[in-house]
């Protein structure tokens, strides 16, 4: 099994939110584009969170509006094993550094895991240091996390500012 791994985070030092999800899926890694799954909500619910349609953007535009709106994107896991796009099937997996990124981000406040699997391993990997951020856990954006749109968006509106 092929191991597979994350992309490069998306900051700069005026991000004041960081959202983390697992690991790329098959779609974003073939694309090299977080988030790359029509059916995926990501985009469709932070456009809600920021009050812009990210989702009419080309990708890099999409990238650099998520920053001019103080947002940051990365993920957890630096390489797993896998097969297919589910968290589920994570196996073997390597963190990445969260605590060396956080360290370069003077204004971050908001540290926010996009689903479950991003939960579990992002506050073991950050330890004692996630009591110095607000920590919101979202409702994964994943097709696979079967919720209501209506009901994950109650809970990522709670990333406006």
């Amino acid at each position: 099994m092929q191991r597979k791994s994350s992309f490069p985070p998306v900051v700069d030092a005026n991000i004041h939110t960081l959202i983390l999800g697992s690991l790329p899926g098959e779609r974003s890694l073939a694309q090299s584009q977080y988030y790359a799954n029509p059916q995926n909500a990501f985009w469709k619910l932070l456009s809600e969170v920021v009050s812009e349609d990210l989702r009419a953007l080309e990708y890099e535009a999409r990238l650099q509006a998520v920053l001019v709106h103080g947002i940051g994107l990365w993920d957890v896991v630096a390489e797993a094993q896998r097969e297919g796009s589910l968290d589920s099937k994570i196996l073997n997996h390597a963190s990445n550094d969260l605590t060396g990124l956080i360290d370069t981000l003077p204004t971050l406040t908001t540290i926010a895991f996009n689903g479950g699997t991003a939960a579990r391993i992002g506050l073991k990997a950050l330890k004692e240091r996630a009591e110095q951020y607000r920590i919101v856990l979202l409702p994964s954006s994943s097709p696979a996390h079967t919720m209501a749109y209506a009901k994950k968006l109650d809970a990522w509106i709670g990333l406006k500012r």
